[in-house]
């Protein structure tokens, strides 16, 4: 039992997941913002697939402080994590070095961790929401592929901007609250600590079971997509895919 800023997600593959794996994403020591990735239209996302649990460094070194700890295999779906990649360097020794952003508080955490901590991917995909026109842009290199009419968080609540990442993808039917697909990423709410025993963690879901009509200021920071709208972004993107949140 999961809860985002808006509804309850259940799935019977996941009702044995503890919430505080959700939680235990990403671990925050004194993590602090990354700069804002390039979402070129001409440059594919560089991605990090991590194959094993990872401490994530403030400078790529061996002995600089730890500013996050991120699990080899993401909470519910238990698929690798994958992390995109902001820069590349080497370190002390010669070797390669990746800062990469983080799913955790702060929004932007970014760390260094060493180029063996897993294999690099690439994906062309990216999402594009713009919260004061409550519009969602699917693109794939340069070419928008589809806009559609979301709700995002009201104003006490509201959707915070930043450039993200999805961290997983859950299809949780037609039946249960805000499916049938939910889209965790790595922001989180900026007025929500907690949200209802969850940790504030914004996702981009359908409107199953939710009344507020696509194009409205509604949600507590999540992004609503119509159930059809969700269901082909989830057919299309992949973990690590960037969401870049514009006023």
């Amino acid at each position: 039992m999961v809860r985002w800023c808006n509804g309850w997600i259940i799935g019977p593959r996941y009702v044995t997941i503890l919430l505080a794996a959700v939680c235990a994403i990403g671990i925050s020591v004194s993590a602090t913002p990354a700069a804002t990735p390039t979402l070129a239209a001409t440059q594919p996302q560089a991605l990090l697939v991590i194959n094993q649990r990872i401490l994530a460094r403030a400078h790529p070194a061996p002995r600089s402080s730890i500013v996050g700890v991120v699990e080899r295999r993401t909470p519910l779906t238990r698929v690798q994590t994958v992390l995109p990649i902001i820069e590349t360097t080497r370190g002390p020794s010669g070797g390669r070095w990746f800062r990469v952003q983080l799913p955790m508080r702060p929004n932007g955490a970014s760390g260094w961790v060493p180029a063996y901590n897993g294999k690099t991917a690439k994906t062309g995909w990216r999402i594009v929401v713009r919260r004061s026109a409550r519009t969602a842009t699917v693109f794939h290199g340069a070419k928008a592929h589809a806009t559609f009419s979301v709700v995002v968080g009201q104003p006490s609540t509201p959707t915070p901007l930043g450039t993200f990442f999805i961290v997983e993808k859950i299809y949780v039917g037609l039946r249960v609250t805000d499916g049938p697909w939910a889209l965790a990423t790595s922001a989180y709410s900026n007025v929500l600590e907690q949200f209802a025993g969850g940790p504030g963690q914004i996702a981009l879901h359908g409107v199953v079971g939710l009344r507020a009509p696509l194009g409205t200021f509604a949600s507590h920071g999540c992004v609503r997509f119509g159930n059809d709208a969700i269901s082909w972004i989830a057919t299309h993107v992949d973990n690590g895919t960037p969401v870049l949140i514009t006023a």
